[in-house]
Order: structure tokens, then sequence, then C-alpha cells
């Protein structure tokens, strides 16, 4: 799961299954990314508009914390991080003797 601010949204998801009587909960806690910690390292900001808006993205405020356009937002947070990382030099990281 990604998500900004993901205990938020992971406590929904683990009632959901709770009340769905889930026998394996697809939802560990180590299954989610958190947008919000990830920019707070590759951008300095941790609130999703100034996140977005720091990656050179669009961040419409009008639209801001409606479900749809914030789930559609974060996800493009997330894999402009993850690019950005990538043309950093990616994974894996060098070895720190190589640094």
């Amino acid at each position: 799961m990604v998500a900004h601010n993901a205990n938020f949204d992971h406590s929904f998801m683990m009632a959901a299954a709770e009340r769905a009587s889930l026998k394996r909960n697809p939802f560990h806690p180590f299954a989610t990314f958190d947008t919000a910690a990830l920019a707070g390292l590759a951008l300095g900001q941790t609130v999703l508009s100034k996140a977005c808006q720091t990656a050179g993205m669009d961040f419409d405020s009008t639209q801001a914390h409606s479900a749809l356009y914030d789930t559609e937002r974060t996800a493009v947070l997330f894999c402009e991080i993850v690019n950005r990382w990538k043309r950093l030099g990616g994974w894996p990281l060098p070895a720190a003797e190589e640094v």
C-alpha cells in the first residue's frame, strides 16, 4: 500500500479486513510505503501539496482532500520519488568503500 500518512489509511484497511473476517490479512504494516516520510527525505516536504509542488508536479488545492484526487497525486508523487532515486544512481547503493 502506498499512502500519504500511511498509518492513518492502514488503520482503515485493518478495520475493513477485520469486518470481512479475512483469514489472512494482506495489509501487513511492512507492506506500506508512506509518501509523507519519503517526501520528507527526498524533497524536504511532508505536506502532500508542498511535496508535489517541490517535485514539479501540479497540485490543485481546490481538489485537495478529495480521496480520489489525493490518491492520484500520492501515486504520482511516489513514482516521482522512486524515479528521482533511480536517476541519482538507484539500487543497489554503492558500498561505503566505493564512495
